[in-house]
């Protein structure tokens, strides 16, 4: 019996139910700025979950965990990470998810898969299963494009490199009709499969209820999808009267008001708040996990008020060889949620990566909602590739280009004239289109890079040329079709990645300190690195200068801008 579990006996206490309300969000990063950090004030952390429930299945006075799932604010791939943990918790403890609704005439379809880890599901009687599938859409720009006066001139490598046929097609092409498809088939593939599996039905029945829906709850409880139907004042009465006890008051206690079975409700993360900090472990062997979040660039990143935050290939740099320089850093996990961006900056992160492999530090590639493109490319090096079944990567492929302008400032009555010095010195102008020469100088760099993508790619993953190469193109994948093309591992989340990078090291979890590899939260950007090796976690304030920087910051987040040629310009909701 641990202390936690002797305190409360001696203390009285009831048994403790944890509770997680995916209702408000969770936050799957470090805080950014003052903003950030006053939500986490309030907002779960899915570090601190993770931790909660790790600690939670072996602790003796935890009796269960009740979810309330309710509009689940979260990508899928965060759902699907917290489904993990939701998993490992009820091969120990009962897990229960309840919600008003899944959906209501809006798509319920990936909140419904994360109740379904849980072992028993309830659902209010006026509320329904919405999950009628996964449908995606292609938005191409180039007719508005025409009409406001922009020209798009792109380049791609090769034909699933969709994010050019956002400003140059016309009409979906093929491949690009190709790609989205096999992501929604994948999508819905997957889920059927989870939930089949989890609440011991065939795949056939629950495909036949997504064919149905949006069931009511009486239908949905007729197709085994749900075990009851109740509010949520019976959801926590019949686990008070399951989970709980009747306590007996001591002699100088005040008889308890309901004399019934009593539940101490507590919510995840404040049970993990009381725990010793994983920080706190001098001596012992450590994890470290470093983040590549948003676009991939050069420098030491930018925050900016149009287009949020960047991942500068200086400040993750500076941060794996820091942790590399400590004696305690057994493994590292590369926690990825990025579309990718620069060729140049993803490539020094990738080098980075080898390094630490070669002073015997194993890697692990985490991936979340996104790791495609140049996020794949700081992924691939690692020693294992750790993927949710609904990430998006892959996207071995380039493009570069420019939207040229002219056409709009004249309509808008703008002077924008430029003086060149230089034969080439107006190749990425907006204002002029590309001559034979440029695109001549283009084509070359463009099948340089992918090149160069592909053969990295395939020493990384010890793959063929020639079998990866068709995988490549360009293409985008789920985690799960990644997994089944040897462009990933294993699926699951950074918990299972904890889990590969302890054993890569030989170690027990149980015996490993986790900590960031940037600590001291955004109060830490105030206080200047003392060198190039330093823990950097700064990174600038991005605001436009001039009449010239707000015109590109302007196209850079109304998304005509790509943030480098190793980019994922386009996001799509998976509901």
């Amino acid at each position: 019996m641990d202390l936690a579990a002797v305190r409360n006996r001696l203390t009285h206490q009831p048994p403790t139910v944890l509770e997680l309300d995916l209702g408000q969000g969770v936050l799957t990063g470090p805080a950014t700025g003052p903003r950030e950090a006053l939500r986490a004030l309030h907002t779960p952390r899915l570090q601190a979950i993770r931790d909660g429930l790790h600690k939670a299945a072996t602790d003796e006075q935890v009796a269960g965990l009740v979810v309330h799932v309710g509009d689940a604010p979260l990508g899928a791939a965060d759902l699907d990470e917290i489904a993990g943990l939701i998993t490992a918790f009820g091969e120990k403890k009962p897990t229960i998810a309840w919600s008003e609704t899944y959906g209501e005439l809006t798509s319920g379809l990936m909140a419904y898969r994360l109740a379904s880890h849980c072992q028993q599901v309830w659902i209010q009687p006026s509320g329904m299963i919405s999950a009628q599938g996964v449908a995606l859409t292609a938005t191409l720009l180039r007719g508005t494009l025409d009409k406001v006066g922009l020209t798009p001139e792109f380049g791609q490598r090769h034909e699933y490199k969709s994010a050019a046929d956002q400003y140059m097609a016309s009409e979906v092409t093929p491949a690009h009709r190709e790609m989205l498809q096999r992501i929604a088939d994948s999508l819905l593939e997957e889920t059927v499969a989870r939930v089949a599996t989890a609440r011991g039905l065939t795949t056939e029945v629950v495909q036949d209820a997504v064919d149905r829906s949006p069931l009511n709850a009486q239908q949905a409880l007729e197709s085994g999808l749900v075990d009851r139907i109740g509010y949520r004042d019976e959801v926590y009465s019949w686990l008070r009267e399951n989970w709980g006890r009747v306590m007996e008051p001591r002699p100088w206690q005040k008889q308890p008001e309901d004399d019934g079975p009593q539940v101490h409700l507590q919510y995840v993360h404040r049970y993990a708040k009381g725990l010793p900090s994983v920080l706190t472990g001098r001596g012992r062997p450590s994890i470290a996990v470093v983040n590549v979040t948003g676009g991939i660039v050069g420098g030491t990143g930018r925050r900016s008020p149009l287009s949020g935050p960047t991942a500068g290939s200086d400040t993750v740099s500076a941060q794996l060889r820091a942790v590399a320089r400590e004696d305690s850093t057994k493994a590292v996990v590369l926690r990825v949620d990025s579309p990718g961006g620069s060729y140049v900056a993803s490539d020094t992160i990738r080098r980075e990566v080898i390094r630490l492999k070669e002073d015997g530090i194993a890697v692990v590639a985490s991936m979340g909602a996104v790791a495609a493109s140049g996020g794949y490319f700081v992924s691939m090096a690692a020693d294992e590739i750790i993927t949710t079944p609904s990430t998006l990567t892959g996207s071995i492929g380039v493009l570069a280009g420019k939207l040229v302008t002219s056409g709009l400032t004249n309509k808008l009555g703008l002077v924008r004239e430029t003086m060149a010095a230089g034969e080439n010195a107006t190749m990425f102008s907006d204002l002029t289109p590309f001559t034979e020469r440029h695109w001549e100088i283009l084509n070359g760099w463009l099948d340089e890079v992918y090149a160069d993508f592909t053969a990295k790619a395939a020493a990384d993953r010890g793959l063929d040329l020639a079998k990866l190469e068709p995988l490549a193109r360009g293409r985008v994948w789920t985690g799960a079709d990644a997994v089944r093309h040897q462009l990933a591992d294993q699926l699951g989340g950074i918990d299972l990645a904890l889990d590969r990078a302890c054993a890569l090291a030989g170690l027990e979890r149980d015996e490993v300190s986790v900590r960031p590899a940037a600590s001291g939260g955004w109060l830490a950007r105030f206080r200047p690195a003392e060198s190039s090796e330093s823990h950097r976690t700064e990174s600038r304030l991005d605001l436009p200068s001039g009449a010239e920087g707000l015109w590109h910051r302007l196209m850079e987040a109304s998304g005509l801008a790509p943030a480098g040629v190793l980019a994922l310009p386009w996001r799509f909701t998976i509901g």
